[in-house]
This record gives C-alpha cells, sequence and structure tokens, in this order.
C-alpha cells in the first residue's frame, strides 16, 4: 500500500491543565467484580487518570490530570507550617482600611508578587506596628505561591530560635542542621516578628547565619516587623538597633521594604459585641 494512502494518526498535543471540575467517570463491573471505566481497570487513585497522572481529552490530546495539582497542592500546605490561626488568610480577603495608602500599597506589591513570580529578584519587608496586617498578607502570599505549585515554609522567628536552642539538648532527637535544612532550602520563607527575641550576640549571629544563606542563595523571602528604620519618640528601637547593620544591609537588597499604618484591628474585634 502507498504510504499516502496510507491512514494518518493525528499526533497527540499537551493541552493546557484543567480547572478544578467535579466530573465522574461511568463506571461498571466486571462478572468477576473489577471496577471499569471506558474499559479500564479503575485504580484507587483517580478515576480520570487511573494513576497515570495524564488524562487524555477526547480529539484534543493529554494534560497533566488535576488529581496531580490538587494533591500536590495539599501537600505544599501541609507542610508550610502555616499557624492554624491564618488558616483563612488569603489575597483575595484582605481588605485595607478604607483611605489607608499603605496598606493598599502593600496590598498591590504582594499581589504584584504572586502574579509575577518565578519572575521577582526582591522579597517583601512589611514592617508596622501591631494589628495592621502584616502577617495576614505574607501568608496571603505564600498561598497564593503554593496555588502555583510553589514550595513555600512559614516561621515565626521566636518560635525558630527556640527550636534551635532545643536541638542542643542531648535528649531532642533533632539536630540544627536538620532543623535548619527545610527553612535554607524552601522556594519561598516567611519569618514572621523579626528583631522581636531579645538581640543577644547568639541572637544575631544566628540571624545573619539563616537570613545570610538565603541571601547567598537568592532565595525569596518575605519578613515581618514591629520595628521601623525611624524612631518615633527618643526611646524607640530601629529594626537595625535589633538586628545589626550587617543584616538590615542585607534586607535592603533582599526586600523591597513597606511600611504599613493604621490601627489595630484585634481591638476592633474586641469591641465587637459577642
Amino acid at each position: 500500500m502507498s504510504s499516502d494512502n496510507a491512514k494518518k494518526i493525528p499526533p497527540l498535543f499537551a493541552v493546557p491543565d484543567p480547572e478544578p471540575v467535579d466530573e465522574k467517570l461511568s463506571v461498571s463491573r466486571t462478572p468477576a467484580g473489577r471496577e471499569m471505566a471506558a474499559g479500564v481497570p479503575v485504580s484507587a487513585a483517580c478515576p480520570r487518570c487511573f494513576g497515570t497522572g495524564m488524562e487524555v481529552v477526547s480529539g484534543k490530546g493529554a494534560r497533566r490530570c488535576g488529581c496531580r495539582t490538587e494533591g500536590l497542592r495539599t501537600k505544599l500546605v501541609d507542610t508550610a507550617r502555616i499557624p492554624r490561626r491564618y488558616d483563612g488568610c488569603s489575597l483575595q480577603n484582605y481588605y485595607p482600611t478604607q483611605g489607608n495608602g499603605s496598606q493598599l500599597k502593600a496590598f498591590n506589591y504582594a499581589f504584584r508578587l504572586v502574579r509575577e513570580y518565578p519572575a521577582v529578584e526582591r522579597g517583601l519587608l512589611l514592617m508596622g506596628t501591631v494589628g495592621v496586617g502584616k502577617t495576614h498578607l505574607s501568608v496571603a502570599v505564600l498561598r497564593g505561591l503554593m496555588d502555583k505549585g510553589i514550595q513555600s515554609l512559614f516561621y515565626e522567628f521566636g518560635s525558630l530560635l527556640k527550636e534551635i536552642q532545643d536541638s542542643y539538648n542531648p535528649v531532642s532527637k533533632t539536630s540544627e542542621l536538620k532543623l535548619l535544612a527545610p527553612v535554607y532550602q524552601a522556594e519561598v520563607l516567611v519569618l514572621d516578628e523579626l528583631g522581636a527575641s531579645k538581640p543577644t550576640d547568639w541572637v544575631k549571629e544566628t540571624m545573619m547565619q539563616i537570613i545570610g544563606t538565603r541571601y547567598n542563595d537568592k532565595k525569596l523571602t518575605i519578613f515581618t516587623t514591629n520595628y521601623l528604620d525611624a524612631r518615633r519618640t527618643a526611646t524607640d528601637e530601629t529594626l537595625e538597633d535589633r538586628v545589626g547593620v550587617r543584616l538590615r544591609s542585607r534586607l535592603y537588597e533582599m526586600c523591597k521594604t513597606v511600611q504599613m499604618e493604621g490601627d489595630d484591628y484585634r481591638r476592633k474585634i474586641d469591641a465587637q459585641q459577642i
């Protein structure tokens, strides 16, 4: 038979990943009781891709199955260490105070970071007094990036220092190296409450070790802090006072600094009637 007359088989093209769907395949059973879908044995993993990770779209081609995307995001969220208090934080439910330009500016930077990642070179340093939404916004960035499949990690800085100290205990089964490996390697890291711990020599050295490593490796990091760069009163401490001159210098290059103003939203919650 001439090759010109041979039946041509259309090529298999990659098609865009699906939006989350709830579609179900028609499942039947063989006489032996084995479940079948479209003539193929159904695995326990997924009725659309049967555990292969790729689903065929009739007349179009193949694409990554939605089950893989959903499973990846669940795994990322489970390992991100985000405290339960902030489970509901997202960019969609961050509401800047009406007329508050500093909070709107911080939101715009956060939104742009999520939208443009990985084509971004600097993280964020969100500074301001307590209760202006710094942690909410930083967690919202992590959730937005995890939706894109980006491995992320959250740590409150004081808790991280405490875990490092506990690793020195001979009874502890965790070594400092094992503890810090995820902090060094996380594609995106939030360090909350920078400068909150008393700035002893050990604290400053440890901060420099952690942040300096990520600085050298060009790892994206988001910081929050209650300390500002300028003193509002004669007794105020600055961020530089708390972390040291060398570390503050690196933060300028690592992050875009955004100072957030506003009232403590927790006081508003307390004032609400029950």
